[in-house]
């Protein structure tokens, strides 16, 4: 996979032996023989792998569910409450326990076999779940019972990311499963959202509840019998021996690995470009509720234009994956992550309808840059970080997310919401072409091409 040209500059994890160890033709971990083939696999190579099809069937099982879920839970707090500020707390909920889990238990990740730690954090968002139903729950003891599958959704993720190393290897398979994984997230939110509502018209919020603890189980199974079994990443990726690596408290372990990951000035130039764009394209979208209402349109209106971002997600990604190479898509990584910003400018025209509906879609097709980073990020880290750096990465990313969400909606109170939309646009592309010009100034060591 090709980096980005510039003068290298190792940082601290460079020189420790296996900091780059996962080229494209080892298959870290002992897992099977990958996928391979001149430059990119494709798609089909992908789902060719059976226990990539598991991971996959389980992903979209329990994204349907806690997209419905998270529905049936604002409405019932809103039908106990009648306010819409703890309506909406259902969904802050959901997002701020994020950076508590990827930093304290990021460790989880690498400590313990990757199959038993998605099987348990699926049984345990379940079990909360569950919980849920339980007639006579006070709300604020709901919002808590939400609290605890966001603390360990980023556990969940990174170790499911660092798990399709394991299956798919290091070279373009990984980055194609990463992108089919992202495209089932976009989809599946689309799809849910009309589930949902479809749903919650025939049974009660607490049933819905029910079919998502149901599906979260039947996630859990399906990596309990689809996936194999493979020893914690620690005893086998060129950690501590296993006689030490036990002693080490998993508080302790999880910040020692964070400060490691940001000690590598590539590593921390790639989780900031991670970062930052995400950061600033959710600004606009965050803002489309006003903004419609200043348009005169329906809440119909208002759905299209949350539809389009989504759409253009999905739609980018599957073609740049299908239709483009890894060097390809290496070489649109930093220009598509600094451009995804650009859209937004044209809010500063107040445009009307079909036009913002235009930018969403625009904004939503710089996902793609995610692509070439996928395997950038992937090289750098050491193998026995894998884990707690998908973990991280994941919480960062929500953080982020979540901060970009509140500081819009912030300065929308005293500023028109069209001018923030631009300013958001604006500033974001200038951030992440500084982090792009970081990215660029970090040359990661060169990895023999694919054969």
């Amino acid at each position: 996979m090709p980096t980005p040209s510039g003068p290298g500059t190792p940082g601290p994890l460079e020189s420790r032996p296996g900091a780059h160890a996962s080229r494209p033709e080892l298959a870290p971990g002992g897992a099977r023989e990958p996928v391979r083939g001149p430059g990119s696999v494709g798609y089909r190579a992908v789902f060719a792998v059976r226990e990539f099809r598991a991971v996959f069937a389980a992903h979209l099982i329990s994204m349907l569910g806690e997209v419905v879920g998270q529905i049936a839970l604002s409405v019932l707090v809103y039908r106990l409450t009648g306010s819409p500020l703890l309506s909406a707390l259902t969904f802050a909920t959901s997002m701020l326990p994020y950076v508590i889990g990827g930093t304290l238990l990021s460790s989880v990740a690498d400590r313990f076999p990757a199959r038993r730690v998605l099987v348990v954090c699926d049984l345990v968002h379940a079990g909360c779940v569950a919980a849920m139903v339980v007639p006579g729950m006070p709300v604020a003891a709901l919002l808590a019972l939400r609290c605890v599958p966001a603390a360990i959704s980023p556990v969940f993720s990174g170790t499911r990311s660092a798990t399709l190393g394991d299956i798919l290897g290091a070279g373009d398979a990984f980055v194609l499963g990463r992108s089919v994984i992202r495209i089932t997230s976009q989809t599946a939110q689309l799809a849910g959202f009309g589930v949902g509502g479809l749903l919650l018209a025939a049974v009660s919020p607490r049933a819905a509840l029910a079919l998502t603890a149901a599906a979260l189980v039947g996630s859990a199974l399906v990596l309990r019998f689809g996936t194999r079994r493979r020893p914690a990443r620690e005893l086998t990726g060129g950690g501590a021996p296993p006689a030490t690596a036990g002693r080490c408290p998993l508080l302790g372990d999880s910040l020692s690995g964070v400060r490691r990951l940001f000690a590598d000035r590539r590593i921390r130039a790639l989780m900031l470009l991670s970062w930052v764009p995400p950061m600033f394209v959710v600004m606009p979208e965050v803002l489309l509720t006003p903004y419609s209402d200043g348009l005169g349109l329906g809440s119909a209106g208002l759905g299209l234009l949350m539809c389009g971002m989504p759409v253009g997600a999905v739609a980018s990604e599957a073609l740049v994956g299908s239709l483009l190479g890894p060097r390809a898509r290496a070489r649109l990584t930093l220009p598509v992550g600094v451009a995804a910003m650009l859209p937004a400018l044209g809010y500063a025209c107040r445009p009307s309808f079909g036009w913002a509906l235009a930018l969403q879609v625009l904004t939503g097709c710089g996902i793609a840059y995610s692509l070439g980073l996928d395997q950038w990020f992937f090289a750098a880290v050491p193998d026995e970080l894998r884990g707690r750096a998908m973990t991280v990465l994941t919480a960062g990313l929500m953080t982020a997310q979540g901060l970009g969400m509140a500081v819009a909606g912030a300065v929308a109170e005293f500023a028109p919401v069209h001018a923030v939309a631009a300013a958001a646009g604006g500033c974001g592309a200038l951030c992440s072409l500084l982090v792009a010009l970081e990215v660029r100034r970090t040359v990661a060591r060169p990895v023999r091409p694919e054969v």
